[in-house]
Formats: C-alpha cells, structure tokens, sequence
C-alpha cells in the first residue's frame, strides 16, 4: 500500500519517471530515497503517518501531553511533515541552508525535497576534511540562528514549542526507564526514579530564566552537510530539523560538541566554543561566559542522560543492538558533564546508584 501512494505521489508531483534509490535509515521512522530524473535529483521523505504518536495542541497541559504519549511529551515533531516544511522555510528564510520543499502530501506523509547530495560532515571528516574549518562553519550557522530570540510561531497555525521542563525531565526519564534494567538486572524503583527526577528538576531550574532561541535540537555532524562550493553559511547544510523548539542556546552547541556517533576532542570543543561567543558578541550579544559554561553542563548533561536512555531503548524495544556500541562515548561524555559544581548533587546520585563498571556498557553478551 505504501508504496503504491508513494508511486502515485511521485505522479502528480512530475517524477513518476524518476528512478528511486533507497538510503541507508537512522534511527526514525522516516526513510529516505534519491530520485534522479533526467539528469536532476531530490530526495522523497517518507513518513508513515500512524508510525508515532501525535503532538500536543499549542497549550495542551503536561497532563494532556503525558496522555498523548512521549512526543507530546518531549516536544518532538512525530509523523508531522508540515512541522519539517516549516522549519525549513524558516531556516531559507534567515539565510540558513535548508533544502528546498518541491512537493508535499502532508496528509499522507511524503515529501520531495532539495538533494545536498553525501557529503555529511560525518562522512567528510574521516576522509580528510579539516575539522577546524568544519566546526567553525557550524557554529558560525548556530550563531546566526540563535542572533535573535526564539519566535513564537513558525506559520499560521504552526506554534514553536518551548522546550520547556516536563520535556526536559520526559527525556532524562528515559535514563531510569531503560538504562537502569539494563545495568542493574532489575527496574528502577519508585525512589530511584522519583529522586532521579527530583535532582534534575532542580539542575534545570538554574537555569531556567536563560533567553530562549530557536534550537535545531540535533546539530550534529550526521545532520550536517559540507557544501563548499558554496559561499558563506550556506556552505552548511542543514537537515533533520523538525523537532526545531525554543530553547536554551547552549543546547545545539554541545550537541555539535558532544557528539554521540564521534569523537570531538576537548581542544576542538573549546576552539568551537570560544569561535561561537566570538561570532556571537560580533553580532552585539553580550555573553557571561561562567553562567554560559554552567548552562552548557546542564543541557549537555540532560542530552546525553536522555541518549543514554534512548540507546538503551533502541537495543531493548526497537532491536537495535548496534546502539549499545555508542554507549561508552556518551558516558564518557555524560560522566564529564556530572563534574561541573552545579551538578554534584546528580553525580553523587549516579555514583551510588550505577557503577562504574555497568555503565558504557557495549557488548550485548555483558548485560544478557
């Protein structure tokens, strides 16, 4: 079936003759395919729409979120390709490089966009690219995305949706919903994840007043792609932005840094950052770089908890055992994060509650 409606897409949007090449798929729902039709290519996105759970309604409360299931909950775009429509547009729209939608059928979850063709910054790096240059010409994109405060819509009818705290405890959840049996032989108990929750709550709330900018949410080197024939920020390519929300600017920028799927050196990390705050106080924004490095230990330690916890997910309900080979990198990370004076409280928690030697854990034979 689906591929029947995909087939009849591609007819009405001018490329029913175009040859489909199916692309490798990550760790989504949606999966990809080249097209290539009279020496032009695009890419189809094809998101099942019954495949995720739905958003929440703009002020749906956290206790309707939580009735609606985790995206809801953690803000996440789901099945919703009018919400990867509109990101791109307000990305094109700054001058950012976003691909260019073609067609779409949001209603049945297709879309045909712009090809930046296999140049990841994943790919790109292990062959030679200096990362030097790469990095800078990310966060020269992230500084010009977060040079104004987070609109409160994307379109009309489309709302930004703050990244607020019941998203951001919903995904440090995670951690004790799905890391812990796997460490500890054994579920969470209501005390370990009450006070899991009750520190991160806390964590959080020090940082709570920080101004709010439009997040990609997953700007790493797999949803970059390097582009140099073309000039300036649009060198930067950027893709996988649908769960864009309204957030803390820090959180991009050690997502770039603190990257699950690649070693990024502490000397390149801070080359990034001090790179960041010089692009950013060239634009007029003042910076206190001690709340701003405080603010960097929270949100990448809230995203690497939440990894940790979604890896774990991926091997245990999805199947997917090469996760657990990520694992020791974000820990490694994670680990880092927790040593930062305004997280002690959570890394004491840590250290009573999982040891050393069942975190990271790689192999699926050690926790069988």
């Amino acid at each position: 079936m689906r591929e029947a409606e995909a087939k009849e897409f591609l007819l009405r949007a001018g490329w029913g003759d175009a040859t489909v090449t199916p692309l490798p798929s990550d760790a989504s729902t949606r999966h990809y395919a080249r097209l290539t039709l009279n020496g032009k290519t695009a890419l189809l996105m094809d998101q099942p729409q019954n495949a995720e759970a739905p958003t929440a309604p703009e002020h749906a409360s956290e206790a309707e979120r939580q009735a609606l299931g985790y995206n809801a909950l953690a803000r996440l775009a789901g099945a919703d390709t009018k919400r990867f429509q509109a990101v791109a547009e307000h990305l094109r729209g700054h001058g950012l490089a976003a691909p260019q939608i073609h067609a779409a059928d949001h209603a049945k979850g297709f879309v045909i966009l712009e090809d930046f063709g296999d140049t990841l910054f994943a790919d790109v790096l292990p062959d030679g690219a200096r990362e030097e240059d790469l990095y800078k010409a990310a966060v020269e994109v992230l500084a010009k995305l977060h040079s104004e405060p987070a609109p409160a819509r994307l379109a009309v009818n489309m709302p930004l949706y703050v990244y607020d705290e019941a998203a951001l405890l919903a995904e440090t959840d995670l951690l004790t919903e799905w890391y812990l049996p796997l460490a500890l032989h054994r579920p969470a108990t209501e005390n370990e994840h009450a006070k899991h929750r009750a520190l991160w709550r806390a964590a959080l709330n020090k940082i709570s007043g920080a101004e709010r900018v439009l997040l990609h949410r997953d700007f790493h080197a797999q949803n970059l792609m390097w582009m140099p024939e073309r000039k300036g920020l649009a060198r930067v390519g950027l893709i996988d932005f649908q769960d864009a929300v309204a957030g803390s600017r820090a959180y991009d920028l050690i997502s770039l840094t603190e990257d699950a799927r690649r070693d990024v050196s502490p000397a390149l990390a801070e080359l990034a950052l001090a790179h960041y705050l010089a692009a950013t106080k060239a634009q007029g924004i003042a910076t206190d770089q001690a709340q701003f490095r405080t603010e960097m230990a929270i949100m990448a330690a809230e995203r690497n908890a939440k990894i940790v916890g979604i890896f774990a997910r991926l091997y245990k309900r999805d199947h997917r055992p090469r996760y657990l080979a990520l694992l020791p990198r974000v820990w490694r990370y994670l680990e880092h994060d927790l040593t930062h004076p305004a997280l002690g409280d959570l890394r004491a928690w840590y250290d009573r509650t999982i040891p050393t030697n069942r975190r990271g854990i790689a192999v699926e034979k050690e926790i069988s």
